[in-house]
């Protein structure tokens, strides 16, 4: 067999995403670069790293915050001022001008945060007043996490406004749509697993109280856009900082058995492989659920896949069929054209976890396509 009869033909075929067309089914999963300014405006060289990528059917923007109080990290862009709307705009243009569509990931990460990386006279908030028990990232390093204070009611209306405020801008900037980060460990994960929330009302509790929550984001989020422009990100049995359920399997059933009655754009699964930016190894790898399995047969509208995929899984999980787009990450970080690497059957060059977070254009926009690469 030759290298081009063993090209996956799938996964570079067009796709019909809720009346949205996709030039193929590689989706660029949002990924954190840390290249916003202190207030969150993403600087030029935003549009040139996306724009590199724009081989991709549909990119999904990293994690931005959706208001002061969700921020985290520090140099992570938002979309709630008129700023940020502007230069996300010059962003999205570069991607439709190469025919690829852009969905903003809408970030908030509750309490995975220290008031150093925050707004001046923000604290973390968090469905209850329980601290995440390491240490988090902070602009002189990592400081261990606070306890959060918990979050009234009011400032659960708000920060649900917030989610329906940022979706609002995020079409304002051009966006073709926005997909919610309920993944990871951050706020509405934390809603929903009881390692976090510890709450007696009606956001906490059982489990469809529990669920609450995200429920809410969505309904708002679609209230304000349309459904066919929301999509959501899970990380079933991921247990990524710290949040995990003792049935996960019965949390995901309810919750997309809930959640169908949207026609949402896309639900996006991260396999039980992933933890965060690394692929778990050795004993954490072992007895790993098969994720898209279990979510495949909940979800009747569009499933992406993510996890650590290569081409040739791609094109298994699709003809399976466990999913309808496959989501690649770190790969796309040293290889701005990894849709035609992968589409020709080209070897791809290797991640270099050193350069993936940092303040310039090196390790983010200096990396040449296949035929340019240095011998």
């Amino acid at each position: 067999m030759s290298k081009r009869d063993s090209v996956p033909t799938r996964l570079f075929s067009p796709y019909d995403m809720q009346g949205m067309t996709l030039k193929n089914r590689v989706v660029m999963a949002p990924m954190t670069r840390s290249r916003a300014t202190p207030d969150g405006v993403p600087k030029p060289i935003v549009a040139t790293y996306y724009g590199q990528r724009a081989g991709a059917g549909l990119i999904i923007a990293e994690g931005t915050n959706i208001s002061p109080q969700g921020q985290g990290f520090p140099n992570t862009p938002g979309i709630f001022a008129d700023t940020h709307v502007a230069a996300w705009r010059n962003v999205v243009e570069g991607v439709h001008a190469a025919d690829s569509r852009f969905f903003l990931q809408l970030w908030h990460v509750g309490r995975i945060a220290h008031p150093d990386s925050m707004q001046p006279g923000c604290h973390p908030l968090a469905p209850s007043a329980v601290a995440f028990e390491r240490d988090v990232m902070t602009p002189s390093g990592l400081q261990p996490a606070p306890t959060p204070r918990a979050m009234t009611v009011d400032d659960i209306a708000q920060t649900i406004e917030d989610y329906a405020n940022a979706a609002r801008r995020a079409l304002e900037a051009g966006c073709d749509g926005v997909e919610i980060h309920a993944a990871n460990g951050y706020l509405p994960a934390q809603f929903l697993h009881e390692t976090s929330n510890f709450r007696a009302d009606a956001y906490g509790g059982s489990l469809h109280n529990r669920m609450r929550f995200v429920i809410e984001v969505v309904e708002a989020c679609v209230a304000a856009i349309g459904a066919e422009r929301v999509g959501i990100r899970f990380t079933p049995f991921g247990g990524f900082n710290g949040c995990s359920s003792a049935d996960e399997g019965a949390l995901y059933r309810a919750l997309l058995g809930d959640l169908s009655r949207f026609a949402l754009a896309y639900v996006h699964i991260v396999g039980a492989n992933i933890a965060g930016n690394k692929t778990k190894q050795g004993a954490d790898a072992a007895n790993i659920p098969d994720v898209a399995a279990l979510i495949r047969p909940l979800w009747p509208h569009t499933l992406i896949v993510g996890g650590d995929y290569d081409a040739g899984r791609a094109e298994a999980v699709l003809d399976d069929p466990g999913a309808d787009l496959v989501a690649f990450g770190r790969d796309f970080i040293a290889n701005p054209d990894l849709v035609e690497r992968m589409a020709k059957g080209l070897s791809l060059a290797a991640r270099d976890p050193d350069s993936w977070y940092g303040d310039g254009a090196a390790g983010y926009i200096d990396f040449p396509p296949y035929g340019e690469r240095m011998w």
